[in-house]
């Protein structure tokens, strides 16, 4: 009996361990695909026996990319724009959430249920209401017509952000909202008899124990804004950014010197390498993050 249930505990051990490996390698197969390919030299696009191996490995390809990209111009300039709009959007949704999970006001749920819609409606059904708002910005009337164009700037993004109307604020605020939900009230209660206020109250006791889901909407708001295109399309076309770069890419190699004379497949090897240079430092940052990451997952209580 016991050898039988060893037996049936190891079956399942393996069958859990081939799911696992299985479920990994369809996530994983497309990054391998990409650096396969990257490290490829021209002339083993046209070999049959070459599959995943390369058989001339080569560091062309990443080379090219780093210079149509012009890589640490835009990577600076992606890395600051991600992080500062990632703070903004951590600080503005913190706030939001502490304000709908703590507080009980007139027509509170009603707002929420606007925030929750902002998950649902995509933006692109809002599409021309941001860019004429941001075209002709007049803050409510406050500022004369035609008002200011604060198109090709970061401030769209930024004003966006700070109000908790970013692409994924709402679902941020829903998270923020039920962590502070389900905190225990003698945390502000304390800190009432204290004499402190709600503000003192948020930023000196409720933040501080709100760390782990802080580290939840940073990472996350800072890899949505690192891939994000249709925001920086929409407001920032023309600056140098690595989501700019890398959709200009094929217009950028049709004038690249004598690559104008090389067969049209030769730009695959390119575009491949520079989507591993785009991606690269999201995972660099995730190797170094990930113990955080999934000890604030653990500690917030998300689940599914």
């Amino acid at each position: 009996m016991v050898k039988m249930w060893k037996i049936r505990s190891w079956g399942w051990s393996l069958f859990r361990m081939i799911l696992v490996v299985g479920i990994c390698f369809i996530i994983v197969y497309p990054l391998l695909n990409q650096l396969s390919m990257a490290l490829r030299h021209p002339s083993d696009m046209y070999d049959m026996t070459v599959n995943w191996i390369p058989r001339q490995f080569t560091l062309m390809n990443f080379e090219t990319a780093y210079e149509l990209l012009n890589y640490p111009s835009a990577f600076l300039g992606t890395l600051l724009m991600a992080a500062s709009l990632s703070l903004l959007e951590l600080i503005a949704c913190l706030v939001i959430g502490y304000g709908f999970g703590r507080f009980k006001f007139k027509g509170s749920n009603i707002l929420f249920a606007f925030v929750l819609l902002t998950i649902i409606v995509p933006p692109q059904m809002i599409m021309v209401p941001l860019f004429l708002n941001f075209r002709y910005f007049t803050l409510f009337g406050l500022i004369p017509e035609p008002g200011l164009n604060l198109l090709g700037s970061s401030w769209p993004m930024a004003l966006m952000a700070i109000t908790g109307t970013a692409k994924r604020s709402g679902l941020f605020i829903y998270i923020s909202r039920q962590f502070f939900r389900n905190m225990s009230p003698s945390l502000e209660e304390a800190a009432y008899i204290d004499g402190a206020g709600p503000l003192r109250t948020l930023f000196r006791v409720m933040l501080p124990n709100a760390v782990p889901i802080a580290v939840i909407i940073f990472l996350f708001s800072f890899v949505w804004n690192w891939n994000d295109l249709f925001y920086t399309e929409l407001f920032m076309r023309g600056k140098t950014l690595l989501p700019l770069a890398l959709e200009s890419l094929h217009s950028r190699f049709a004038g690249y010197g004598d690559l104008m004379t090389v067969n049209g497949t030769y730009i695959q090897l390119v575009n491949n390498a520079a989507m591993i240079l785009y991606i690269a430092p999201v995972l660099i940052l995730y190797a170094f993050l990930q113990r955080f990451f999934v000890e604030s997952i653990e500690k917030s209580g998300i689940v599914g």
